[in-house]
């Protein structure tokens, strides 16, 4: 990662993010100087900061990444890793969202508020949900509704009820549509006995036909200010109560996976237990050999390997293409409080690309890659043969995202892999241990290969070449 500018970084006139020597910094432009110490006065960064709200910063004396309109540069704790709300499971969506709407009642407190409430704003950090933009505070005027209103309802209201009421998929229309949900669009989808949910049909149905007269009237001058006046004065304590109103509503909304019994979600993948204890013997061994900070676990399942990483000192993002085991990872890890452990949705074979203007606004995950370690277990007959995509192509990818990588060979005479190969042609003749070995080679050297007891499946460590 170059340092510079961030490419999600020009919105916001108040200022900034910038990499220098690899480290995050923000510039804090004098058109925000107010609100900043504002922000600084009044008890709120404080608060928030008490409360794991949002991430600490320090001011620095360094020299501005652009002197003008320079007023301060601050240095916030550095994150592991920056994911997107298209990556995210139900569960960390809707804690992003009581997050935000906690944090705006904490603000009006301080008589201070959200300008905006972008889901772009919540991280993931320690084992906790935290708002990282600095500068979204503003000092609150009395009588003003929230400017952040309709974007809360774009971002995380609308994709959250989508979820829980109409089908988990429709989390991706955060792909598509940058600035959230288009309201129209949901109330479009939403199922029709969310007609008798009073806080749906307010902040989603009629906040959409109110958003489309509005943008219709302020197609004209007289319309533009028509709308404006509509708007009329809302009370600090009417406002708190549309905040309450949305924790209401967004705390109702729930998501389980149907037909599915959550302690049956990790089977060992056709191991016997013994198979199993030495597996995981191997994967702490590897890890051990490496010593790295950072891991991520491709194909995580529900995260029972990311924890033996997690135990060795490694801060862990826990990949997984299935909706429900990531579900239950994140549940997991919330309640037994395991701060190294990041969860994370993930399709290998379509993963998240650079999207925004000039695709650059929010990066690919090789461009965020920043392991010292990839596990890859129990998945590579799953890319190779239920995708079609050839071991070169693999082996190349995966070389995109870091120097170590732990892979388990899973060969066509294991159980799952005939169980895919059942009701299809096998037009995989290179899938063999020689053929995975000499395609892996282009860009890896083997440091250690061991057979897992009692199984036909090998464990390797390789180092990028």
């Amino acid at each position: 990662m170059s340092d510079g500018i961030l490419g999600a970084s020009f919105r916001d006139p108040s200022g900034f993010v910038f990499r220098r020597d690899g480290v995050v910094h923000r510039q804090i432009n004098e058109r925000y100087a107010d609100d900043y110490e504002a922000l600084m006065a009044s008890g709120l960064y404080e608060k928030l900061v008490d409360k794991s709200l949002l991430l600490s910063h320090e001011e620095v004396d360094i020299a501005p990444e652009q002197a003008q309109d320079h007023f301060k540069t601050i240095r916030p704790e550095q994150l592991d890793f920056v994911s997107y709300p298209y990556e995210w499971c139900f569960s960390q969506l809707k804690d992003a969202a009581l997050a935000t709407l906690r944090i705006q009642r904490v603000a009006l407190g301080c008589d201070m508020s959200l300008k905006d409430a972008s889901v772009y704003n919540l991280q993931r950090h320690r084992g906790k949900t935290v708002f990282i933009d600095t500068l979204s505070f503003e000092r609150y005027r009395d009588g003003e509704p929230w400017v952040g209103y309709r974007q809360f309802c774009q971002h995380f209201l609308a994709p959250l009820a989508l979820m829980s009421l109409c089908d988990l998929r429709l989390q991706q229309l955060l792909r598509v549509y940058i600035d959230g949900v288009p309201l129209d669009l949901a109330a479009s989808l939403l199922p029709r006995k969310t007609w008798l949910n009073l806080g749906l049909v307010t902040h989603i149905r009629l906040h959409a036909r109110f958003q489309t007269r509005y943008d219709d009237a302020g197609a004209s001058e007289d319309g533009a200010k028509k709308a404006e006046a509509s708007k009329g004065k809302l009370p600090k304590n009417r406002l708190l109560n549309l905040v309450r109103d949305l924790e209401a509503v967004v705390g109702k909304l729930q998501w389980k996976p149907e037909g599915t019994e959550w302690a049956e979600y990790y089977s060992g993948d056709s191991y016997e237990e013994a198979s199993l204890a030495h597996k995981k013997k191997l994967v702490a061994q590897y890890l051990g050999a490496v010593s790295p900070q950072i891991v991520w676990d491709l194909g995580a399942n529900t995260g029972v390997y990311s924890r033996i990483a997690a135990e060795a000192g490694a801060r862990v993002m826990s990949f997984d293409v299935d909706p429900a085991c990531v579900e239950r990872n994140y549940l997991d890890a919330r309640e037994q409080k395991e701060e190294p452990l990041h969860p994370l949705l993930l399709d290998l074979v379509n993963p998240s690309p650079a999207i925004g203007f000039a695709n650059e606004e929010r990066s690919s995950v090789a461009e965020r890659a920043n392991a010292d370690a990839v596990l890859a277990l129990a998945l590579i007959h799953h890319i190779a043969i239920s995708n079609n995509v050839p071991l070169g192509r693999i082996s190349a990818y995966f070389a995109q995202l870091t120097p170590v990588l732990v892979i388990e060979w899973v060969p066509k005479s294991d159980a799952k892999v005939k169980t895919l190969l059942a009701t299809r042609e096998d037009v995989f003749p290179h899938y063999t241990r020689e053929g995975f070995e000499a395609a892996f080679a282009q860009h890896w050297e083997t440091e250690e290969a061991v057979d897992i007891d009692g199984s036909e499946r090998t464990l390797y460590r390789l180092r990028r070449r």
